[in-house]
């Protein structure tokens, strides 16, 4: 499972455009909306250094919050966030509604494992990774923190798929109709040392 709920506290704004959005952002306040669950999209303003703790703490986009809006407790996903490209704050999120019995696409992170019990790594192969993270469909409550990659017995020219990992209960790949790939253990540009002549120039 991700990581554990939060709380945050937000206020609904009144007013939304450009100008509101600089007055909020002054007042240490960012924007951001609450869309989805066949409910009008509800435009609130929270608390700049706490969302960006949040973000900077990892999985946000795969961990569900509950943000109090005057109130009123309503669960949802970070599904999108905008940060200032000079000044790396963050500007405006987008929170999706969702109950237990919701279905949602999230990116997860792939975590990779026992790099020391590959005979490829071993012997100076390269892990190309081709994939960092993996879209699932899954439930809103089972969203994994990362999905693991045990690299144990891989050779160069090896290839980890999707069917390979274990996913959580009830999630699948959103791409479906391919088997693909997630990382490779490839040869590096001078070739791979035999493990014995490598222990012998250790």
């Amino acid at each position: 499972m991700s990581h554990a709920t939060y709380e945050l506290k937000a206020e609904t704004r009144e007013r939304v455009g450009k100008g509101s959005s600089r007055e909020l952002r002054r007042n240490g306040l960012i924007p951001a909306v609450i869309y989805g669950d066949k409910q009008a999209p509800l435009s609130i303003a929270l608390s700049t250094k706490e969302v960006t703790m949040k973000i900077h703490a990892g999985g946000f986009m795969t961990t569900v919050a509950t943000i109090d809006v005057n109130g009123e407790k309503i669960r949802v996903l970070p599904k999108d966030y905008q940060l200032d490209p000079v000044r790396d704050f963050t500007m405006h999120v987008d929170f999706l509604r969702v109950s237990k019995d919701s279905q949602v696409t999230v990116e997860v992170p792939v975590h990779f494992v026992n790099e020391e019990k590959s005979p490829g790594l071993k012997a100076g192969g390269v892990l190309n990774i081709v994939r960092h993270e993996v879209e699932l469909n899954v439930s809103a409550d089972d969203i994994p923190e990362f999905l693991t990659v045990d690299l144990s017995g891989l050779k160069v020219g090896d290839a980890v798929h999707i069917s390979n990992i274990k996913l959580p209960k009830g999630a699948t790949p959103v791409i479906t109709d391919r088997d693909f790939t997630v990382a490779t253990l490839v040869a590096p540009a001078g070739g791979v040392k035999e493990e014995a002549e490598g222990e012998a120039e250790a």
